[in-house]
C-alpha cells in the first residue's frame, strides 16, 4: 500500500503549487494529499488562522502516520505539526523554510512589515499584490515560466483572507522553534534548499545543524522556489530517491 505524503504550499499558494511535484512522485510508493491552508484557496474562509488550527486541520485529514513536507510558510507549519504530534510523523522535509525569527526585535520589525502589508492588501486588489509579491529578490531572478505559475497560484486567493493569514501566521506572527528542535531526535528530517537563495540557505544549514540527525540537500541552480523551479529534484528529495 503507498504511504502518504503530506505537502504544505507557502504563502500567498495553494495546493496546485504542488502539482508539478506531484506529477514526479510515484503512484504506487506514494498517496500525495496537498491541502490548502487556512486563508488560501477553498480554505480561504475558515477561521480563526493560527497554527494550532491549522495543523489540527492537517492532522485531521492525514492517516495516523505519513510523511510531511512543508514549503516557506507550510515548513514553519510543517515544524509546528512534527513538534505537536512527533508519533505521527515520519519523515519531514523542510523546504525553503525556516524555525521562526528568534531575535525579538527583527521579529517585531517583521511582525509590523507584514502587518502593513496586510492592510495594503485590504486596499487593493489580488493582481496588484501578486506583481508587487513576485517583485521581491527572492522571486525576481526566477525565470518566465516559474513568475507565470506562481502569479497564477496568487490568483487562486483573496486579498481580504491573504491579509487574514499574514495576521495569523506570517514570519513576524510566530514564535521561534530553535529551541525545540531537539525534540525531532525520533523524526528523519531533510532541509532542501535552492543554491541561489542565500538567505534560505544559510538558514538551512542552520536548521540541519539544529536538528538531531538532520541531512541537508541543496538543489543546484534553482532558487527559493523549489515546488515550482525544481520539481523532479524536490519529488526526488521527498521520495528519498
Amino acid at each position: 500500500m503507498p504511504g502518504t505524503v503530506v505537502l504544505l504550499h507557502g504563502f500567498a499558494g495553494t495546493r496546485r503549487a504542488w502539482d508539478a511535484v506531484v506529477e514526479q512522485l510515484e503512484a504506487e510508493s506514494y498517496t500525495a494529499l496537498a491541502p490548502d491552508i487556512r486563508g488560501h484557496g477553498e480554505s480561504s474562509s475558515l477561521r480563526p488562522i493560527t497554527f494550532d488550527a491549522c495543523s489540527r486541520d492537517v492532522l485531521d485529514l492525514a492517516p495516523e502516520r505519513f510523511d510531511l513536507c512543508g514549503y516557506s510558510m507550510g515548513g514553519r507549519l510543517a515544524l509546528h505539526m512534527a513538534l505537536a504530534a512527533p508519533g505521527r510523523v515520519r519523515r519531514l522535509v523542510l523546504v525553503s523554510t525556516t524555525a521562526g525569527i528568534d531575535h525579538h526585535a527583527e521579529r517585531a520589525a517583521r511582525r509590523t512589515a507584514d502587518r502593513t502589508l496586510a492592510d495594503e492588501l485590504e486596499r487593493g486588489t489580488i493582481a496588484q499584490f501578486a506583481e508587487r509579491w513576485l517583485a521581491q529578490p527572492l522571486f525576481a531572478a526566477d525565470g518566465p515560466a516559474s513568475q507565470s505559475l506562481a502569479r497564477e497560484d496568487i490568483l487562486r486567493n483573496g486579498p481580504h483572507d491573504l491579509s487574514a493569514a499574514l495576521r495569523g501566521i506570517g514570519a513576524g506572527e510566530m514564535a521561534p522553534l530553535w529551541q525545540r528542535l531537539g525534540e525531532l531526535r525520533e523524526t528523519e528530517v531533510v532541509v532542501v534548499v535552492g543554491e541561489r537563495d542565500v538567505k534560505f540557505a544559510a538558514i538551512g544549514e542552520r536548521l540541519a545543524q539544529a536538528i538531531p540527525g538532520a541531512r541537508l540537500v541543496t538543489i543546484e541552480g534553482a532558487g527559493h522556489a523549489l515546488p515550482r523551479e525544481a520539481p523532479a529534484p524536490l519529488a526526488a528529495v521527498i521520495a528519498d530517491r
